[in-house]
Protein backbone atom coordinates (compact mmCIF):
# COMPACT_ATOMS: atom_id res chain seq x y z
CA UNK A 1 0.00 0.00 0.00
CA UNK A 2 1.52 3.54 -0.99
CA UNK A 3 1.79 5.17 2.72
CA UNK A 4 1.76 8.58 1.01
CA UNK A 5 4.87 9.54 3.58
CA UNK A 6 5.81 12.64 1.72
CA UNK A 7 2.49 14.04 1.79
CA UNK A 8 3.21 14.74 5.89
CA UNK A 9 5.77 17.29 5.92
CA UNK A 10 6.89 18.64 9.69
CA UNK A 11 4.87 22.11 10.06
CA UNK A 12 7.03 25.02 11.48
CA UNK A 13 5.35 25.97 15.15
CA UNK A 14 2.50 28.49 15.39
CA UNK A 15 2.41 31.01 17.75
CA UNK A 16 -1.33 33.23 17.68
CA UNK A 17 -1.47 36.75 17.64
CA UNK A 18 -2.45 37.80 20.90
CA UNK A 19 -5.35 39.68 19.75
CA UNK A 20 -6.69 36.93 18.01
CA UNK A 21 -10.14 35.90 18.90
CA UNK A 22 -11.63 33.41 16.67
CA UNK A 23 -14.02 30.67 18.48
CA UNK A 24 -15.11 27.39 17.39
CA UNK A 25 -18.27 26.25 17.55
CA UNK A 26 -20.01 28.82 19.31
CA UNK A 27 -17.88 28.20 22.22
CA UNK A 28 -15.96 31.03 24.33
CA UNK A 29 -11.81 30.50 24.33
CA UNK A 30 -10.25 28.14 25.46
CA UNK A 31 -6.81 26.48 25.51
CA UNK A 32 -7.57 24.29 22.28
CA UNK A 33 -8.13 27.59 20.42
CA UNK A 34 -4.32 28.00 19.47
CA UNK A 35 -4.22 24.42 18.22
CA UNK A 36 -7.38 24.42 16.07
CA UNK A 37 -6.29 27.90 14.56
CA UNK A 38 -2.82 26.47 13.61
CA UNK A 39 -4.55 23.54 12.16
CA UNK A 40 -7.32 26.03 10.31
CA UNK A 41 -4.35 28.47 8.95
CA UNK A 42 -2.48 25.05 8.00
CA UNK A 43 -5.45 23.99 5.72
CA UNK A 44 -6.42 27.18 4.65
CA UNK A 45 -2.71 27.20 2.65
CA UNK A 46 -3.26 23.43 1.39
CA UNK A 47 -3.55 23.23 -1.96
CA UNK A 48 -3.87 19.69 -2.45
CA UNK A 49 -6.75 18.30 -4.15
CA UNK A 50 -9.05 16.82 -2.27
CA UNK A 51 -10.73 14.88 -5.20
CA UNK A 52 -7.10 13.38 -6.06
CA UNK A 53 -6.77 12.41 -1.91
CA UNK A 54 -9.82 10.47 -1.78
CA UNK A 55 -8.98 8.56 -5.23
CA UNK A 56 -5.96 7.57 -3.35
CA UNK A 57 -7.43 6.96 -0.39
CA UNK A 58 -10.51 4.52 -1.54
CA UNK A 59 -7.38 2.67 -3.37
CA UNK A 60 -6.52 2.05 0.20
CA UNK A 61 -6.97 -1.38 2.14
CA UNK A 62 -10.11 -2.45 4.08
CA UNK A 63 -9.35 -1.14 7.88
CA UNK A 64 -9.32 -2.92 10.67
CA UNK A 65 -12.32 -3.41 13.04
CA UNK A 66 -12.26 -0.57 15.47
CA UNK A 67 -15.30 -0.75 16.68
CA UNK A 68 -16.12 -4.12 16.99
CA UNK A 69 -12.70 -4.11 19.02
CA UNK A 70 -13.99 -1.70 21.19
CA UNK A 71 -17.24 -4.18 21.78
CA UNK A 72 -15.18 -7.33 23.61
CA UNK A 73 -15.77 -8.32 26.51
CA UNK A 74 -14.81 -6.31 29.79
CA UNK A 75 -13.32 -3.08 29.70
CA UNK A 76 -11.21 -2.11 26.74
CA UNK A 77 -8.30 0.13 26.36
CA UNK A 78 -7.16 2.13 23.65
CA UNK A 79 -3.62 2.74 24.45
CA UNK A 80 -1.96 6.05 23.48
CA UNK A 81 1.31 6.90 21.43
CA UNK A 82 2.11 10.28 22.99
CA UNK A 83 5.28 11.69 22.89
CA UNK A 84 4.60 15.18 24.65
CA UNK A 85 2.02 17.86 25.87
CA UNK A 86 1.68 21.90 25.54
CA UNK A 87 1.30 21.67 29.10
CA UNK A 88 3.91 19.12 30.27
CA UNK A 89 6.55 18.92 27.26
CA UNK A 90 8.42 15.48 26.36
CA UNK A 91 6.79 12.38 28.00
CA UNK A 92 7.94 8.66 28.90
CA UNK A 93 12.08 9.48 27.43
CA UNK A 94 13.13 8.66 24.16
CA UNK A 95 10.47 6.63 22.49
CA UNK A 96 10.05 4.09 19.73
CA UNK A 97 6.89 3.40 18.14
CA UNK A 98 7.21 -0.05 17.43
CA UNK A 99 8.18 -1.03 20.75
CA UNK A 100 5.72 0.20 22.24
CA UNK A 101 2.97 -0.90 20.09
CA UNK A 102 4.13 -4.11 20.98
CA UNK A 103 4.32 -3.56 24.80
CA UNK A 104 0.57 -2.27 24.37
CA UNK A 105 -0.82 -5.93 22.29
CA UNK A 106 0.98 -7.72 24.59
CA UNK A 107 -0.73 -5.76 27.35
CA UNK A 108 -3.99 -6.03 25.62
CA UNK A 109 -4.80 -3.33 24.79
CA UNK A 110 -7.93 -3.59 21.89
CA UNK A 111 -6.73 -0.49 19.82
CA UNK A 112 -3.85 2.12 19.52
CA UNK A 113 -4.26 5.86 19.41
CA UNK A 114 -1.46 8.15 18.04
CA UNK A 115 -0.98 11.41 17.99
CA UNK A 116 0.28 12.95 14.56
CA UNK A 117 0.32 16.82 14.99
CA UNK A 118 3.70 17.66 15.36
CA UNK A 119 3.92 21.12 17.04
CA UNK A 120 2.37 20.60 20.37
CA UNK A 121 2.05 16.69 20.52
CA UNK A 122 5.66 15.87 18.72
CA UNK A 123 3.63 13.47 16.35
CA UNK A 124 3.82 12.39 12.85
CA UNK A 125 2.35 10.21 10.11
CA UNK A 126 5.83 8.20 10.71
CA UNK A 127 4.41 7.02 14.01
CA UNK A 128 1.12 5.84 12.93
CA UNK A 129 2.82 3.86 9.52
CA UNK A 130 5.42 2.26 12.08
CA UNK A 131 2.42 1.36 14.57
CA UNK A 132 0.36 -0.33 11.96
CA UNK A 133 2.93 -2.59 10.92
CA UNK A 134 3.97 -3.33 14.14
CA UNK A 135 0.92 -4.56 15.46
CA UNK A 136 -2.37 -5.92 14.51
CA UNK A 137 -4.58 -3.70 16.32
CA UNK A 138 -6.48 -0.85 14.72
CA UNK A 139 -5.00 2.36 14.70
CA UNK A 140 -6.64 5.49 15.56
CA UNK A 141 -4.92 8.88 13.85
CA UNK A 142 -5.47 11.28 17.05
CA UNK A 143 -5.60 14.84 15.41
CA UNK A 144 -7.52 18.02 14.88
CA UNK A 145 -9.07 17.27 12.14
CA UNK A 146 -10.96 20.82 10.35
CA UNK A 147 -10.82 19.90 6.83
CA UNK A 148 -11.92 16.35 5.04
CA UNK A 149 -8.22 16.02 3.60
CA UNK A 150 -6.83 15.25 7.09
CA UNK A 151 -9.72 12.34 6.59
CA UNK A 152 -8.08 11.05 3.61
CA UNK A 153 -4.58 11.32 4.96
CA UNK A 154 -5.24 9.72 7.63
CA UNK A 155 -6.53 6.85 5.46
CA UNK A 156 -3.16 7.41 3.53
CA UNK A 157 -1.19 6.70 5.75
CA UNK A 158 -3.27 3.34 7.39
CA UNK A 159 -5.63 4.64 10.04
CA UNK A 160 -8.32 2.90 10.78
CA UNK A 161 -10.33 5.63 12.86
CA UNK A 162 -9.87 9.23 13.04
CA UNK A 163 -10.87 11.80 16.06
CA UNK A 164 -13.63 14.40 15.39
CA UNK A 165 -13.93 16.85 18.14
CA UNK A 166 -16.98 18.50 18.56
CA UNK A 167 -16.30 22.11 20.24
CA UNK A 168 -14.07 22.08 17.19
CA UNK A 169 -16.22 22.10 14.26
CA UNK A 170 -19.68 23.52 13.40
CA UNK A 171 -22.46 21.34 13.08
CA UNK A 172 -22.21 20.66 9.26
CA UNK A 173 -18.92 20.18 9.03
CA UNK A 174 -19.15 17.92 11.44
CA UNK A 175 -21.97 15.88 9.80
CA UNK A 176 -19.66 16.58 6.39
CA UNK A 177 -16.57 14.99 8.05
CA UNK A 178 -18.69 12.31 9.66
CA UNK A 179 -20.11 10.84 6.18
CA UNK A 180 -16.64 11.40 4.66
CA UNK A 181 -15.00 8.80 6.78
CA UNK A 182 -17.70 6.59 6.29
CA UNK A 183 -17.26 6.78 2.62
CA UNK A 184 -13.58 5.60 3.00
CA UNK A 185 -13.98 2.83 5.67
CA UNK A 186 -12.39 4.49 8.85
CA UNK A 187 -14.47 4.39 11.81
CA UNK A 188 -14.78 8.10 14.09
CA UNK A 189 -14.27 8.74 17.48
CA UNK A 190 -16.55 11.47 17.86
CA UNK A 191 -15.30 13.35 21.23
CA UNK A 192 -17.98 15.49 23.80
CA UNK A 193 -17.81 17.22 26.73
CA UNK A 194 -20.97 17.73 27.98
CA UNK A 195 -24.82 16.89 27.08
CA UNK A 196 -25.49 19.78 24.43
CA UNK A 197 -21.87 18.16 22.58
CA UNK A 198 -23.22 14.65 22.68
CA UNK A 199 -26.82 15.60 21.62
CA UNK A 200 -25.17 17.23 18.44
CA UNK A 201 -23.11 13.68 17.70
CA UNK A 202 -26.36 11.84 17.67
CA UNK A 203 -27.89 13.96 15.38
CA UNK A 204 -24.58 13.05 12.84
CA UNK A 205 -25.41 9.08 13.98
CA UNK A 206 -22.04 8.66 15.73
CA UNK A 207 -21.69 5.20 16.90
CA UNK A 208 -18.21 5.82 19.22
CA UNK A 209 -18.69 8.86 21.55
CA UNK A 210 -16.09 9.63 23.67
CA UNK A 211 -16.35 11.32 26.56
CA UNK A 212 -13.70 13.80 27.80
CA UNK A 213 -12.84 14.47 30.96
CA UNK A 214 -11.38 17.48 31.30
CA UNK A 215 -12.38 20.66 30.66
CA UNK A 216 -12.07 22.45 27.84
CA UNK A 217 -11.99 26.11 30.15
CA UNK A 218 -10.31 25.02 33.50
CA UNK A 219 -8.58 22.28 32.36
CA UNK A 220 -9.44 20.11 35.11
CA UNK A 221 -11.00 16.80 34.93
CA UNK A 222 -14.66 16.26 35.91
CA UNK A 223 -15.53 12.75 36.31
CA UNK A 224 -18.77 13.68 37.54
CA UNK A 225 -19.79 15.31 34.30
CA UNK A 226 -18.39 12.52 32.30
CA UNK A 227 -20.75 9.53 33.73
CA UNK A 228 -23.33 12.08 33.88
CA UNK A 229 -23.00 12.24 29.96
CA UNK A 230 -22.12 8.47 29.62
CA UNK A 231 -25.38 7.55 31.49
CA UNK A 232 -27.35 10.03 28.85
CA UNK A 233 -25.61 8.08 25.67
CA UNK A 234 -28.37 5.36 24.38
CA UNK A 235 -27.01 1.66 24.72
CA UNK A 236 -26.25 1.13 21.10
CA UNK A 237 -23.23 3.97 20.87
CA UNK A 238 -19.94 2.78 22.17
CA UNK A 239 -18.35 5.08 25.39
CA UNK A 240 -14.94 5.71 25.47
CA UNK A 241 -13.84 7.80 28.64
CA UNK A 242 -10.69 10.40 27.45
CA UNK A 243 -8.30 11.84 29.52
CA UNK A 244 -7.35 11.92 33.22
CA UNK A 245 -7.16 7.82 33.08
CA UNK A 246 -5.12 7.79 35.97
CA UNK A 247 -4.97 4.08 37.17
CA UNK A 248 -6.95 0.67 37.65
CA UNK A 249 -9.36 2.46 40.69
CA UNK A 250 -9.80 5.22 38.06
CA UNK A 251 -11.05 2.56 35.33
CA UNK A 252 -12.92 0.42 37.26
CA UNK A 253 -14.89 3.16 38.26
CA UNK A 254 -15.43 4.40 34.61
CA UNK A 255 -16.66 0.63 33.55
CA UNK A 256 -19.19 1.06 36.80
CA UNK A 257 -20.31 4.40 35.28
CA UNK A 258 -21.27 2.47 32.27
CA UNK A 259 -18.54 3.18 29.69
CA UNK A 260 -17.42 0.77 27.01
CA UNK A 261 -13.59 1.71 26.72
CA UNK A 262 -11.17 4.29 28.26
CA UNK A 263 -8.58 5.88 25.97
CA UNK A 264 -5.52 5.94 28.04
CA UNK A 265 -2.28 8.38 27.58
CA UNK A 266 0.03 10.01 29.77
CA UNK A 267 0.06 7.40 32.67
CA UNK A 268 0.82 4.41 30.28
CA UNK A 269 3.29 5.93 28.07
CA UNK A 270 5.56 7.41 31.60
CA UNK A 271 4.79 3.94 33.34
CA UNK A 272 7.55 1.87 33.99
CA UNK A 273 6.06 -1.25 32.81
CA UNK A 274 3.67 -0.29 29.69
CA UNK A 275 2.50 -3.56 28.97
CA UNK A 276 1.69 -4.46 32.83
CA UNK A 277 0.00 -1.10 32.70
CA UNK A 278 -2.37 -1.95 30.18
CA UNK A 279 -3.02 -5.33 31.80
CA UNK A 280 -3.84 -3.90 35.11
CA UNK A 281 -6.42 -1.55 33.58
CA UNK A 282 -7.92 -4.26 31.49
CA UNK A 283 -8.91 -6.25 34.67
CA UNK A 284 -9.41 -3.95 37.69
CA UNK A 285 -13.32 -3.81 36.84
CA UNK A 286 -13.83 -7.55 37.22
CA UNK A 287 -11.61 -8.11 40.02
CA UNK A 288 -13.62 -4.86 41.54
CA UNK A 289 -11.39 -2.57 42.25
CA UNK A 290 -12.59 1.05 43.94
Amino acid sequence: MRTGLALFKLCPSFEPNSGDERHYAGKVATYLDSILAYHRDQAASDARDADALREQALGCGRSRPFAANLRSEGLSVIAELKRQSPSKGILGGAIDAATVAAEYERGGARAISVLTDEPHFGGSARDVITVKASCELPVLRKDFCVDIRHIYDAKIMGADAILLIVAALEQHELQEMAQVARDVGVAALVEVHDEDEARRALDIGADIIGVNQRDLVTFTVDHERACRVAASLPSSVIRVAESGVRGPEDAAALADAGFDAILVGESLITADNREQGVRALREANQKGVG
